[in-house]
């Protein structure tokens, strides 16, 4: 009986996580999505009831989100010490391929987040990040 516990459990888990949408297995481990998104990755945290994704959100491939930072380096001086923050994707925004969106940052209505960034602080709404670490390039407006 152990057995057959084991492979429906590891059925179920193969069907989350590789056949159902990538909006539906993020909404079934945790994560707070609104209405009309469009999802592209599968990668969460490990934390994924700490991320908040606004309405009408578009979120490419292989955008990974942190909600821990951790670090043992720094729990070898400070045995107690652990990073981890809310991650909050405003209403309208767009996120690019092989982003990372580090614990903590909001990305704001309307931004507009580049390819390949390395988000570290939180994003002014209706404005356009990009590169490592992220940076302002501009508005919207001006990117239109």
């Amino acid at each position: 009986m152990g057995f057959i516990n084991k492979l429906f459990n590891r059925i179920v888990h193969l069907y989350w996580r590789y056949y159902a949408t990538p909006e539906e297995y993020a909404r079934h481990i945790g994560v707070n999505i609104g209405r009309n998104c469009f999802i592209s990755t599968r990668e969460w945290s490990s934390g994924p009831y700490l991320i908040t994704i606004g309405s009408n959100v578009q979120m490419t491939r292989n955008v990974y989100i942190h909600t821990h930072g951790g670090g043992n380096a720094i729990r070898c001086h400070y045995p107690d010490y652990d990073a981890f923050g809310k991650v909050k994707i405003e209403d309208w925004a767009y996120v690019g391929a092989n982003s990372q969106i580090m614990p903590g940052v909001t990305v704001g209505e309307g931004a507009i987040v580049a390819a390949g960034s390395v988000v570290t602080k939180s994003v002014a709404p209706h404005t356009v990040v990009g590169g490592n670490p992220a940076r302002l390039i501009c508005s919207v407006q001006e990117f239109i």
